[in-house]
Formats: C-alpha cells, structure tokens, sequence
C-alpha cells in the first residue's frame, strides 16, 4: 500500500511518498501557496493521490515541545478534516517535533546550499514524518 506525507506550513505542503510495500519514504516534491491558502493545494494534491493509487496520507502534527497542542495544531487538524471530507480518504496524524530540525540538520552534514535547503526542506520534513510512522507500524 502506498502512503502520502505531508508536512503543512503556512505557505507550503512538503510531501514525501512510501514504495508501494509501506515500508521507505522518499521525499517527493513541496506545493506553494498563497498564505493560508489550503485549499489551493487539493487539486495538485488529489492529482498526485490518484495519480500514484496512493491509499492513506500521514499528516505530520506540530504538538509543542511539553506535548501541548497549539494553534498550529487546530490548523492542521482543520486540514485533515478537509483532506478526509475531499478525498474519502484515511489520514494518520504523526508527531512531527523537531523533524524541520533533522531534515535541516540532514542538509547541513550533507554540505548543502542554504538556497538549496530552502528549497528541500519541506519534503524532507515530509520524508521524516513519513518514515517515522511507517516505521511505528512495522513496530506494531
């Protein structure tokens, strides 16, 4: 089964997209839009989901770092209802703490440009949720 990660920002939608087994992300692309724009991003979006037969989406949630939820939070959990209501789909939520931080520290080891990760960042963020909830489910 094929999976969707995504990583909302206010301006971006990285995505990251597993092998057709569940079992490695790869980061895909990053959709812009205009400031809080989200749904501007469901027509690429339901493109690329019917597109690539993809079956459930792992949406990351930005909860605080003492595991409160914020209003990033409520924006992201408005997103999910609307990708559900959308596209009838099953969207997993997947703590996404500090993976901006890991995808950006990913970069840096690698030698990368900070133009270059500006560019990057959103859909290894997405990589990173992805694969860390694909990673949970085998654990289960």
């Amino acid at each position: 089964m094929r999976y969707l990660g995504l990583d909302l920002g206010t301006r971006t939608l990285g995505i990251s997209m597993s092998d057709l087994t569940g079992t490695i992300a790869t980061a895909y692309q990053t959709i812009r839009f205009a400031d809080s724009d989200y749904e501007s991003v469901l027509k690429p979006l339901g493109e690329l989901i019917q597109r690539e037969n993809v079956k459930e989406l792992v949406l990351g949630l930005p909860k605080n770092m003492n595991n409160t939820m914020g209003e990033r939070c409520e924006t992201t959990l408005t997103f999910k209802e609307l990708l559900e209501k959308t596209f009838s789909i099953k969207v997993h939520l997947q703590d996404e703490r500090l993976s901006t931080v890991e995808a950006t520290n990913y970069m840096i080891k690698a030698d990368m440009s900070r133009k270059k990760r500006k560019n990057k960042i959103d859909s290894l963020a997405a990589n990173i949720i992805l694969q860390s909830y694909l990673d949970k489910r085998k654990g289960e």
